[in-house]
């Protein structure tokens, strides 16, 4: 059954996207690209022109500028509404995923607006993009044409029936489950989405039908929840990719095959996408429960894991890998004398570190403007900032944790360059 926030957007398709963008249309809006789109719906209705069409295209486009940068710059294509384009995966990560499959055939059971099929058919042979929606499974036929993909067939349908037609094996499914309730309130546990991959029957029938599964995730999901609900006798997790763009978690990825493997053998990948490069950390489950970790208070140097590593769990196994002091079993951050100045995360040189009192901090930072971070401390930011009668901002960072000891300090610190 499809829910509300499903059928609007097919009648927002309906109602702005089938008919194909004309020279004219076009044409405004490339010179529009950027306005304020309340604002440009408020001027009389260009001559023989569609304004509130226009209007969605634009704000769809707009969304897309950073995200989708060959898309937006491609004034052929129709965008979905603007929600669809929010949902949508990046083109970053779009092609990280890409650069994980290979070989003959892909099929993308959940195809959506196209961007990850856009991205995997770059790499494999062929790719079969399946999506519900006719309307949007349309809309994306014209636009993978329109970006010059001749190697992507479209089909209409449920993912999960269409696979069952599969003459041979596929390479690799992928999937991405619809993380939206019957109110259209975001979800994050497998057994919430659509499809259910939580249910064994489902996944056991997608693994007589390929030889590898992608399944794409809530950065929320709980990692080893999900390790757990995937494994059984006939198939198991081989990796975990964490994928953050900008120091941002956006995806938790899983490689699912058909060999169980030990638990504390699954590959786990923290992935952080910069403009410039990847910070990559890979290691192994078992590696993070072994690794040995000193601990002492901060030194010259303060360390903080990006959100790839901290949502990896690696908290252990970044202090032994970097050479690097862990101030105390919960709180992670990291201190050295030497600077490490590859490691996944900010680097922060220390001043000095202080009780969590308003006197002693307006003795080190006398206008009391700092940007503050709580890690492994009992107080929240807004709890601390009020406490501390702190302004956001300025060039000094302040670290509110707890020492080995147990003394709850401020770490006063400036960025390492």
């Amino acid at each position: 059954m499809l829910s509300k926030e499903v059928k609007i957007t097919q009648l927002l398709i309906l109602t702005y996207i089938l008919t194909r963008l004309s020279e004219k249309e076009q044409q405004f809006i490339r010179e529009h690209r950027t306005d304020d789109i309340s604002a440009l719906l408020l001027r009389p209705n260009p001559a023989g022109l569609d304004l509130k069409k226009l209007a969605a295209q634009l704000s769809a486009r707009q969304k897309a500028r950073y995200k989708l940068p060959t898309w937006y710059e491609t004034d052929e294509l129709v965008f979905p509404p603007a929600l669809s384009v929010e949902q949508a995966s990046s083109e970053a990560t779009a092609r990280y995923k890409a650069s994980l499959v290979q070989g003959g055939l892909l099929l993308d059971l959940t195809g959506g607006m196209g961007v990850d099929t856009w991205a995997f058919a770059q790499r494999l042979r062929t790719v079969i993009y399946v999506e519900q929606q006719p309307e949007l499974a349309e809309l994306a036929a014209s636009n993978l044409a329109t970006l010059g993909l001749t190697n992507v067939t479209v089909q209409t349908g449920n993912g999960l029936v269409v696979v069952q037609t599969l003459s041979e094996p596929a390479d690799w499914l992928y999937l991405d489950p619809h993380r939206r309730d019957e109110q259209g309130g975001k979800v994050v546990r497998l057994a919430d989405c659509e499809p259910d991959l939580s249910k064994p029957d489902v996944l056991a029938g997608l693994l007589t039908k390929a030889s590898t599964i992608l399944l794409k995730t809530s950065p929320l999901i709980d990692i080893d929840a999900t390790i757990r609900q995937l494994s059984g006798p006939a198939q198991g997790v081989r990796a975990v990719h964490i994928v953050a763009l900008q120091g941002e978690v956006k995806e938790v990825l899983f490689i699912v095959d058909r060999q169980p493997i030990d638990q504390a053998l699954i590959e786990v990948n923290a992935v952080n996408l910069l403009s410039d490069n990847t910070i990559h950390i890979c290691f192994r489950r078992q590696e993070e429960r072994t690794a040995e970790v000193q601990f002492g208070d901060p030194q010259a140097y303060l360390y903080e894991p990006n959100a790839a590593v901290l949502k990896a769990g690696a908290f252990r196994l970044v202090a032994s890998r970097f050479g690097l002091l862990k101030l105390a079993p919960h709180s992670h951050l990291y201190t050295s004398d030497t600077l490490r100045a590859d490691f996944p995360g900010r680097i922060f040189r220390v001043e000095q570190h202080i009780r969590a009192e308003r006197k002693a901090l307006q003795a080190v930072v006398p206008r009391l403007k700092a940007n503050l971070t709580v890690r492994n401390f009992p107080q929240t930011v807004a709890e601390l900032r009020k406490k501390l009668s702190l302004q956001e901002g300025g060039d000094q960072y302040l670290f509110a944790t707890t020492l080995l000891n147990g003394d709850k300090r401020l770490v006063v610190c400036r960025k390492a360059n």
